[in-house]
């Protein structure tokens, strides 16, 4: 009897152990999840709601920053959200298609396990490794009115970064440079994980190469297609970089997004307004929400 109760015993202490194990394993990534997202989530949408300069203690407002950013016309924050998420709109609908359709091209052509695919896939995947500043500073050299590559060999002398609609063209260029390879190799990744028989198969039924890529291709990939379409999705909603440092946000504000004016306002010049960029964000994070619920709903079917 002693045996059996000392025999249960150890079975229950294993299976609390085993219990608690999986924990441990999980315990790091939640500490930092809670941390670095979590509480800084909370405490910005609290900030949201309460009138703050970073120096002194937060009033609590309620809904006051919002009402002034949808209602309030006379408002300066009111016409920067207006502004800002236009911009920021323009810039997703533009840029995210390029982002997908471009490396998607790229990795179905250099699928091939030569030695020269290899390369070039080397190459257009160095980008990625860059930081956004040196990447502004060759592109704006590139796109110099008085003696960059682009209009030294057209003979032209377009002002890139300073005229619309050359500003968001030259936006868009260098958003697709830069971001073209993690798109690239994930769709090469998933590419090479598709069944020959397919492609076989359709050889023989005598289908087009195009034929091959809409009827085979694509559906074996959507699961892949849809995650990078979110994901690039939400890393052009939080464009900032690009127009900071190639256009500065002109000409006349055309190019200033959302996330430009919400540093200006939390650490730009004079008096900060926390409270006020804090709803800016949060609106914007919203925004990306509701894109990406959409875009599950329609991708999924």
């Amino acid at each position: 009897m002693e045996a059996s109760l000392r025999k249960n015993k150890t079975m229950a202490k294993k299976q609390g152990n085993n219990k608690i194990l999986p924990w441990l394993f999980l315990a790091p990534h939640l500490i930092i999840f809670t941390i670095f997202f979590l509480i800084p989530v909370v405490f910005g949408i609290y900030i949201s709601f309460t009138d703050w300069d970073l120096f002194n203690s937060p009033t609590f407002i309620g809904l006051g920053n919002y009402k002034e950013l949808f209602f309030d016309t006379d408002s300066t924050f009111y016409e920067q959200l207006r502004i800002g998420l236009k911009s920021t709109f323009l810039f997703v609908l533009i840029s995210v298609p390029f982002c997908i359709i471009v490396p998607l091209l790229l990795a179905a052509a250099l699928n091939t396990k030569t030695w020269l695919s290899k390369i070039f896939q080397s190459i257009f995947y160095m980008p990625s490794l860059f930081a956004i500043s040196a990447v502004v500073i060759i592109w704006t050299l590139i796109f110099n009115v008085n003696y960059g590559p682009i209009n030294t060999l057209t003979g032209s002398e377009t002002p890139w970064t300073g005229t619309q609609p050359y500003a968001w063209i030259a936006l868009v260029v260098v958003t697709v440079w830069w971001t073209i390879g993690g798109n690239m190799i994930i769709y090469q990744a998933a590419l090479n994980g598709i069944s020959k028989d397919y492609y076989e198969a359709a050889d023989i039924d005598g289908a087009t190469s195009w034929q091959k890529f809409i009827k085979i291709t694509l559906p074996a990939i959507r699961g892949q297609i849809l995650y990078t379409l979110v994901m690039t999705t939400i890393a052009q909603f939080n464009i900032y970089g690009q127009p900071l440092m190639l256009t500065g946000g002109g000409p006349n504000n055309s190019t200033r997004v959302l996330l430009m004016y919400i540093q200006q306002n939390a650490f730009g010049s004079g008096q900060s307004i926390a409270g006020m960029a804090s709803a800016m964000a949060v609106i914007l994070g919203i925004c990306i929400m509701i894109v990406s619920a959409i875009q599950f709903k329609f991708l999924r079917k």
